[in-house]
């Protein structure tokens, strides 16, 4: 295994990547100034984090380009194409939050298609700050649209907690406003659209789990895409043993077992090498029984202290007297979402939320 470290998120917006929006900028607008562009967009580069360069790209795309809002988002209407797919082009939306807030109606057609390119789900939450019932209107037509990367818009932007932006206090407290929303996209064929409904409603189970409850109990049960997106929302309340939740699934929130083994191999290791997780055991119930299967690794801190990281293994049917013997090799090594730390890791077995038996490994220095 390579010792060299992934390359940093914020490289999305390096100095090649700069270049490349400036020279498609030019390629639609000949008075771009590219070298002041530039000067602007790559100034303290190395210090700003990957959200602090995609803002530093839209506030010196507004420094360079003729001033007015209107023709600002015409050209670079214009040049989104030759952008490109990807993150950096998410900040072009950007530039719509920060000066578009005052003409709504230019700005949500710069958002709507946009997010074709590069996600609007940040930049919309300002406008959601701003009036929310307004641009909630707006979405949820979004939500019906046939582009799949608008589709996702409708859901993803309106997360009550999105990862890497700021809250929507007015909709953890009452989540209801989305309800349409939510309802239009349950049985999207889009899995990236499904995806973000789900984590919608898992967002949402945090604060207003019965909300959720409520709403996909009374969705179809027979649809694929339904169940998948339920499943993946309640993903937390599984891991909590939530009895509620565990009875949408089919699994009863006891489970009848008789455990033969779980361990962990081997019981140390060094970083970058895997561990195996093996599980067995036998159904003591007198009917068939839903079980939901994962296991939790507390990963050591810096300061010492373990933080526990539950992943899911496998929902089985388990018939009376039959026996499963389970087997996952989990990788123990650093990614630029976690780093490792020398020390003792439990490792847990969860059966229907509920803990089942612990083993550890520890994580040679």
């Amino acid at each position: 295994m390579s010792d060299t470290a992934a390359p940093a998120l914020k490289e999305i917006f390096n100095r090649e990547k700069l270049r490349h929006i400036a020279d498609q900028t030019r390629a639609v607008h000949p008075q771009f100034d590219i070298s002041a562009f530039m000067a602007l967009a790559t100034e303290n580069l190395e210090a700003l984090g990957i959200m602090q360069r995609m803002r530093q790209v839209a506030t010196s795309l507004h420094a360079t380009l003729p001033g007015d809002y209107a023709r600002n988002i015409e050209i670079l209407t214009a040049a989104a194409p030759g952008i490109g797919n990807g993150f950096a082009s998410i900040s072009l939306p950007e530039y719509v939050a920060l000066y578009g807030l005052d003409d709504f109606d230019l700005s949500m057609e710069a958002l709507h298609y946009f997010t074709r390119f590069g996600s609007s789900e940040f930049a919309i939450r300002h406008f959601l700050q701003r009036d929310m019932a307004r641009t909630l209107a707006v979405m949820e037509t979004w939500s019906r649209h046939e582009n799949e990367h608008v589709r996702r818009l409708a859901s993803e932007g309106c997360r009550p907690r999105l990862p890497w932006s700021f809250q929507l206090k007015p909709l953890i407290d009452d989540p209801s406003p989305v309800t349409g929303i939510l309802e239009a996209m349950k049985a999207d064929e889009a899995l990236y659209v499904r995806k973000s409904v789900a984590n919608h409603l898992n967002d949402i189970t945090k604060d207003n789990p019965a909300f959720v409850l409520a709403l996909i109990d009374a969705w179809p049960k027979e649809n694929p895409h339904t169940r998948w997106i339920t499943r993946q929302a309640l993903r937390t309340l599984i891991k909590k043993g939530d009895a509620a939740a565990l009875a949408h699934l089919g699994a009863h929130e006891e489970a009848e077992i008789a455990l033969a083994a779980f361990q962990v191999t081997p019981d140390k290791v060094a970083l970058g090498n895997p561990v195996r997780i093996s599980a067995s055991f036998t159904s003591t119930a007198k009917r068939s029984q839903k079980l939901v299967i994962d296991y939790a690794v507390h990963y050591v801190k810096k300061s010492g202290d373990a933080s526990a990281k539950v992943f899911k293994w496998k929902e089985i049917e388990l018939q009376p007297g039959e026996t499963c013997a389970l087997s996952i090799s989990r990788a123990i090594r650093d990614f630029t979402t976690r780093k490792h730390y020398p020390g003792l890791h439990r490792v847990d077995l969860m059966i229907n939320g509920k803990l089942v038996a612990e083993s550890a490994f520890e994580l040679l220095g």
